[in-house]
């Protein structure tokens, strides 16, 4: 019979993985009611995680969804932090650009010049 599996804070797992640049954003995200943890709402930053979770939360403009893999004992690098965790989020499909723009945004002084001539030279003809 094994004891009890080691567990962790959530907001301290979240920074020790790196997610968030401080432990309070982290805290931030979880009061907010921003987190699920296995599809369940957690509004406590000292609600525990082990191994085999799996966490829903908003991160700079997309939903990450990440399972547990590893509790870490400090904040490491990147490449240590990428161990902690199994990444599912889904791949976004890319957004078609607007049909017409090519991204240049505004057309240039000599653009319209251009445009101008070409108009112009159709009306003469």
């Amino acid at each position: 019979m094994s004891g009890p599996s080691p567990k962790l804070r959530v907001d301290k797992w979240l920074w020790q993985a790196r997610f968030f640049k401080t432990r309070s954003l982290s805290a931030k995200l979880v009061t907010g009611g921003h987190l699920r943890v296995n599809g369940q709402k957690v509004a406590k930053a000292s609600h525990a995680v082990s191994v085999g979770d799996v966490l829903t939360f908003p991160q700079a403009r997309r939903v990450r969804v990440v399972k547990v893999a590893a509790l870490g004992e400090r904040r490491g690098p990147a490449p240590e932090a990428q161990t902690l965790y199994d990444d599912l989020t889904p791949e976004e499909k890319p957004v078609p650009k607007a049909p017409g723009s090519d991204g240049k945004g505004r057309p240039t002084k000599r653009d319209r010049r251009n445009l101008d001539l070409m108009i112009s030279s159709r009306l003469e003809d």
